[in-house]
C-alpha cells in the first residue's frame, strides 16, 4: 500500500521539486522520517531565513520553492520573509505542520488555530486538506497555484497524523493522476488587443518603455529589448523593483525612476505615451504629492497580474503573458529610429573618483566602486544595503538576465538568505550579497548556513554603523529626535566566525577589491568582507 508520505515524495519527484528548505519542530518529524537519499534539506536556523533562502533559490533558478514550517509559531516567525515572496512574485509553496487531528478540536499545544488565515494576505492560496488522503491533490494544487500569474506564495497546513495513513487503490491512482498534471498559462493577449497596443505606440510622438522585475521573471528579457529598439524607444527602471527588466549597458537604458510622485512624473515630462512592462503602475516612497504623469501623457500597462492591472490609477491595461505578447507586437511595428531626447546612460559603469582620500572608513563611492571592480562579469548580485543602492546602480550595470535581486517588499533579511538560496540553486555562478550592517541582523543565521553547506557566497558589508536610511527618511520628513537609529558596537567579523564563516575586514579601496577578487574566485565555502564606509544620503 502507498501512504501518503509516499505519495508527497513522488509528487515532489514528479514535479522536479528535490530541494527542501525549512526549520523542523515536532509537527514536521512525520513528513520528514526517512527522509529520501535523493532530496536535499536546508536548513535554516529560523523560519525567515529558511523562506529567504527558498525566494532566492527560486527567483535564481526559475522553478518552485518548497519550504517547510513548524505550524502557528513558525509560520508568524516566517511572515516578513513571505510578505517579501509575496512582492517580489516568487513561485513558493509554504507547508506547515498541524496537531494531530484528534487534538485539533481541543486545541492541545502547538494546535494551528486558524491556520488558513494566519499566513494571509500575504499567500495567493492557504488550504488545510480535509481528510489526509487529500493532501496529494492538495500539494499539486498549490504547486499549480504558485506557478501561474500572478506568480507567488502559497500556504498548506499540514495535520502531522496525515502521512502513515495508507491510501487505497483508487486514493493512489489519484495521487499520480495529480502528480503528472501540468498547468501552462504563457499566454499573448488576443490579437485585436495587441493589433490596438501596436497602434497607439506607432502613432505616439514619442514614447517611452518602462520595464518592471516581471521581465525577468518571466524571461521576457530579450522580446524587451527587441521591442525597444523596434521603436526606438527610450527605456527607464520601474523603482523599486527586485530584479532588473532591461539590460543597463544598453544604449536606450536611461536608469532607474524616481520612486516618487512628483518627481517621476516630471522625470517622463515630454512623453506622450508611457509603456509600463511587467510592473505595478507605480511603486512610490516616500510621498511627495504631484500628478502620476505629466499632463497630456498617456501610459499602457502590460502585466500579468490581474491585481496590478486593477490598482493602476491611470491608463488601460493588458493582462497577458510578457513574452509572447511582447513578441507580437514587436513583429506588428514597423522600425523606428532611435529617439533624439539625449544619449543613453548605460554606456559604461561610472568611473571611480580619484580625488576622495583612501582612508578607513571609506566613502560608500569608493568602497562600492572596488567591488564592482573586482567581481566577475557573470556575478549574481544581491542588494540589501538601501542607502546606498543608487551609488550601487551607478558601479554596477546589469547587463544579462537572472543577474540582480533584491526585495521589492520592503521588509529587511531578504539579502543574507537569498544569496545563499541563489548560490545553491545557481552553484556555476559566483553570488556577491551586498547587504548593510542593519539589515544582516535580520537574517545574520543565514551565515550558518551558508557554512554548513559550503556555499561560496561573498558577503560585502557596507559597514556605517546605523540605520542610513532611516536617518535619511528623518530628514527627508522633517522627524528629528528619532531613536533607536544607531548600532554601535557590532563586529560582524566575529559574529561570521561564530558561525564558521572566513571573514576579513578590509581597511582601503584596494585591499577590498583584493579581497573580492579573492572570494569571487574560492568555491570551498563562503567568505565574508567587512567594509567600514561612510554615509552618503541618498536622493530621489
Amino acid at each position: 500500500m502507498t501512504t501518503v508520505r509516499a505519495a508527497v515524495f513522488e509528487l515532489l519527484r514528479a514535479r522536479g521539486v528535490t530541494t527542501v528548505f525549512g526549520n523542523p519542530g515536532s509537527t514536521e518529524l512525520p513528513f520528514l522520517r526517512d527522509f529520501p537519499d535523493d532530496f536535499r534539506y536546508v536548513l535554516g536556523l529560523q523560519e525567515a531565513v529558511a523562506v529567504g533562502m527558498a525566494d532566492g533559490h527560486a527567483q535564481a533558478t526559475g522553478t518552485t520553492a518548497l519550504v517547510n514550517l513548524h505550524t502557528a509559531p513558525g509560520v508568524g516567525n516566517a511572515m516578513g520573509a513571505v510578505v517579501n515572496a509575496a512582492a517580489n512574485h516568487t513561485p513558493m509553496v509554504i507547508t506547515a505542520g498541524q496537531q494531530v487531528r484528534a487534538m485539533m478540536t481541543m486545541e492541545a499545544l502547538l494546535t494551528n488555530v486558524d491556520a488558513t488565515t494566519l499566513p494571509r494576505p500575504a499567500v495567493k492560496w492557504a488550504y488545510e486538506p480535509p481528510r489526509p488522503q487529500d493532501v496529494p491533490a492538495a500539494l499539486a494544487r498549490a504547486f499549480h497555484l504558485a506557478e501561474t500569474a500572478p506568480r507567488g506564495p502559497v500556504f498548506l497546513s499540514l495535520p502531522m497524523d496525515d502521512f502513515d495513513v495508507e491510501l487505497d487503490e483508487a486514493e493512489a491512482a489519484a495521487a499520480r493522476h495529480a502528480a503528472g498534471r501540468r498547468v501552462t498559462d504563457e499566454t499573448a493577449a488576443a490579437g485585436p488587443a495587441v493589433a490596438a497596443l501596436a497602434a497607439r505606440l506607432a502613432a505616439a510622438r514619442n514614447p517611452v518603455l518602462v520595464t518592471g522585475g516581471s521581465v525577468d521573471a518571466e524571461g521576457a528579457w530579450d522580446a524587451a529589448v527587441a521591442l525597444a529598439e523596434r521603436r526606438g524607444m527610450p527605456v527607464w527602471a520601474s523603482p523599486i523593483e527586485g530584479r532588473v527588466g532591461f539590460p543597463e549597458d544598453h544604449r536606450l537604458y536611461r536608469g532607474v525612476l524616481p520612486p516618487a510622485l512628483a518627481p517621476l512624473a516630471a522625470t517622463l515630462q515630454g512623453h506622450d505615451l508611457v509603456l509600463v512592462v511587467g510592473a505595478p503602475v507605480f511603486r512610490y516612497y516616500p510621498y511627495v504629492p504631484g500628478p502620476v504623469l505629466p499632463e497630456g501623457t498617456g501610459l499602457a500597462l502590460l502585466t500579468s497580474d490581474p491585481g496590478e492591472a486593477a490598482r493602476a490609477p491611470v491608463g488601460d491595461a493588458l493582462v497577458a503573458g510578457l513574452r509572447p505578447t511582447l513578441e507580437r507586437l514587436t513583429e506588428l511595428l514597423d522600425k523606428s529610429e532611435a529617439p533624439g531626447d539625449g544619449p543613453g546612460t548605460g554606456a559604461e559603469p561610472a568611473e571611480q573618483a580619484g580625488a576622495e582620500p583612501d582612508t578607513e572608513p571609506m566613502s560608500a563611492r569608493t568602497a562600492l566602486a572596488a567591488v564592482a571592480s573586482a567581481a566577475p562579469p557573470e556575478t549574481l548580485w544581491v542588494n540589501e544595503s538601501p542607502s546606498n543602492l543608487q551609488i550601487f546602480r551607478e558601479f554596477v550595470r546589469i547587463d544579462r538576465p537572472g543577474s540582480f535581486l533584491t526585495t521589492a517588499g520592503g521588509g529587511l533579511g531578504f539579502g543574507l538568505a537569498a544569496a545563499v538560496g541563489a548560490q545553491l540553486g545557481r552553484p556555476e555562478r559566483p553570488v556577491v550579497a551586498l547587504v548593510g550592517d542593519g539589515s544582516a541582523q535580520y537574517a545574520i543565521t543565514a551565515l550558518w548556513t551558508a557554512a554548513a553547506y559550503r556555499a561560496p557566497v561573498t558577503f560585502v558589508i557596507p559597514a556605517n554603523g546605523e540605520y542610513a536610511i532611516l536617518k535619511w527618511f528623518g530628514r527627508f520628513e522633517n522627524t528629528p529626535g528619532v531613536p533607536g537609529l544607531d548600532l554601535p558596537g557590532l563586529d560582524l567579523c566575529a559574529l561570521a566566525r561564530g558561525y564558521g564563516v572566513t571573514a576579513h575586514r578590509a581597511t582601503d579601496a584596494a585591499h577590498l577589491a583584493e579581497l573580492v577578487a579573492a572570494a569571487t574566485a574560492a568555491t570551498d565555502g563562503p567568505v565574508l568582507i567587512e567594509a567600514p564606509i561612510t554615509t552618503v544620503p541618498p536622493s530621489l
